[in-house]
């Protein structure tokens, strides 16, 4: 064997050294291409990725200047003369590349290269990528240059699936101590907080762009959560149900892995474009039922198989987690509504029952003292004690859980409207009802009288810087009268104008609308018949 062989099959074993001494998948492709462009003298090299749709994902270089790189802009796709390897994965060897008909010639800013020799790289039996060198020194490239990048290749094949391998069992074992950590936290935290929880964390894992979640939102899809760029605008998104992704995962049940969804997905509000895709359902008996998106950018490295595999495990836990969440607060609202009710109960059969037994002793010593003053304070003591037993009475129905047709009674809408009104008060207002309230208001009654009391309540709040109000709903035999009183500084001139709205509703049905007020506070009248269509 002549020096000069020696010398370049030692070259050779430095090369396969430099090339399986790392684990790291990145840094194994870069030194694959510095090992072969040093082992046989090129000027330039790379290595290019071929993804699973077609063409280059990634394209490593060697050689060019970053600056230079980034005046040519984008990284070659795998057209042309690198088409070629790809579609035809045998080594070519060329003299000059201008004198080959299937180059495609140089974009704006490209060095010039002449010689070229290309090898396909072979993980198992799978094509991975292709090895590309370019200027040699001393001339066009050689039989034995092409040997030796062939067996460089061979040993990059095993040195990538190895990488593979390591960063897969990374990732694994990275999936499986986030599974357990996320599960714990998500069980921690409320449902809206567990979801947040649930996008951020598989969007660090999966080195993913964005991750959002669809849910069913009637006539469209929605979006309920998002993590990444954009996700504040991907929240506002609606996402038509025919022969969408969400529908296909839903429907399958089965989580899916798409190559490029450029075409599938509408652009971000950005303007970027999803590429790579999984896309993991997330089902439940208790739960509506949604997916799980996680994306990169067009242009970025892909997904795999593994890949798909761990997140939709880590999905399924995730389901069962949200399950759990579901079924604690459903746990917790029952053990509310228990404890409401009691309450009811015990205002109902013992404060109501000792206040009213207190009424009657009262109206008893009233009635049998000889003092008329006395009478009277005893008698204002009793009108008092009523009042009370009419509040709590409201606070009972509070309390209790309505049915399903109670819930849009007139007891509570107004009870609700005085709940969402109180921010803007100092204290919440006292509502109390008197007489078949809910049998006698309903319907379009029903809406007159909420919105009144929406715009005296709201006027009390903005204006009359008071320190009580309160709202009293009393239903006769044929009439309704709505009153709402407040301690405020009272109405000036300038601001009646605001009240002529409920005088016209109250005119619309026949009845009347009467205002009190003074620097003490002001007390609205609202009164309309009782007609046969209200009742």
């Amino acid at each position: 064997m002549d020096g000069l062989t020696e010398a370049r099959l030692r070259a050779l074993l430095r090369a396969n050294q430099a090339v399986v001494e790392h684990l790291e998948l990145s840094v194994v492709l870069r030194r694959i291409a510095e090992a072969a462009v040093e082992m046989v003298g090129a000027q330039y090299g790379a290595l290019g990725v071929i993804s699973p749709v077609g063409g280059l994902e990634q394209f490593i270089h060697v050689g060019m200047p970053d600056d230079r790189a980034a005046k040519i802009g984008h990284l070659p796709e795998g057209h042309g003369l690198l088409g070629a390897l790809i579609d035809d994965p045998t080594p070519i060897r060329l003299p000059h590349l201008s004198g080959d008909p299937r180059s495609a010639g140089f974009p704006a800013h490209h060095p010039p290269m002449d010689s070229f020799l290309g090898v396909p790289i072979r993980v198992g039996d799978d094509v991975f990528g292709n090895l590309y060198l370019t200027n040699r020194e001393g001339g066009q490239f050689t039989a034995d240059d092409e040997k030796l990048v062939t067996q460089l290749a061979s040993t990059a094949g095993f040195a990538i699936q190895h990488a593979r391998l390591y960063s897969e069992t990374e990732r694994r074992r990275a999936w499986a101590a986030a599974s357990a950590e996320v599960t714990s936290a998500m069980l921690s935290a409320e449902r809206e907080d567990a979801i947040s929880i649930l996008v951020s964390r598989v969007l660090a894992l999966s080195d993913a762009d964005l991750v959002f979640i669809t849910v069913d939102g009637g006539d469209e899809y929605t979006v309920s959560a998002a993590d990444g760029p954009e996700a504040t605008a991907l929240l506002d998104m609606r996402l038509t149900k025919a022969g969408s992704l969400t529908a296909s995962v839903l429907e399958g049940g089965q989580p899916i892995l798409v190559h490029d969804a450029s075409a599938m997905l509408q652009p971000l509000p950005d303007g970027r474009l999803l590429g790579p895709l999984l896309g993991l359902p997330l089902l439940g008996e208790t739960v509506p039922d949604g997916v799980l998106f996680v994306g990169r950018f067009q242009g970025r490295s892909g997904f795999d198989r593994s890949d798909l595999e761990m997140a939709a495990d880590f999905a399924g836990q995730a389901s069962i987690a949200l399950e759990l969440i579901q079924a604690k607060s459903a746990q917790q609202n029952m053990m509310l509504l228990d404890d409401r009710s009691r309450i009811a109960r015990d205002l109902h059969d013992h404060v109501i029952q000792q206040l009213f037994g207190s009424g009657l002793e009262l109206q008893g010593v009233a009635a049998a003292t000889p003092s008329p003053v006395l009478a009277a304070r005893l008698n204002d003591v009793v009108g008092h004690l009523d009042t009370a037993i009419a509040q709590i009475r409201t606070v009972i129905f509070a309390l209790t859980p309505p049915t399903l047709s109670a819930r849009e009674s007139i007891r509570h809408l107004l009870i609700d409207l005085a709940s969402d009104v109180a921010p803007a008060l100092v204290m919440m207002p006292a509502v109390s009802f008197s007489g078949p309230v809910d049998l006698a208001v309903r319907g379009r009654l029903a809406e007159e009288i909420v919105a009144v009391s929406r715009e005296g309540l709201t006027n009390a709040a903005k204006h009359a810087d008071a320190q009580r109000t309160s709202l009293t709903l009393a239903v006769t035999s044929d009439s309704v009268v709505l009153t709402i009183t407040d301690d405020g500084v009272g109405i000036t001139g300038s601001r009646r104008s605001g009240l002529a709205n409920l005088e016209q509703r109250a005119v619309r049905r026949d009845g009347s609308f009467l205002v009190d007020s003074d620097a003490g506070g002001t007390r609205l009248v609202w009164t309309v018949p009782l007609t046969e269509d209200d009742e």
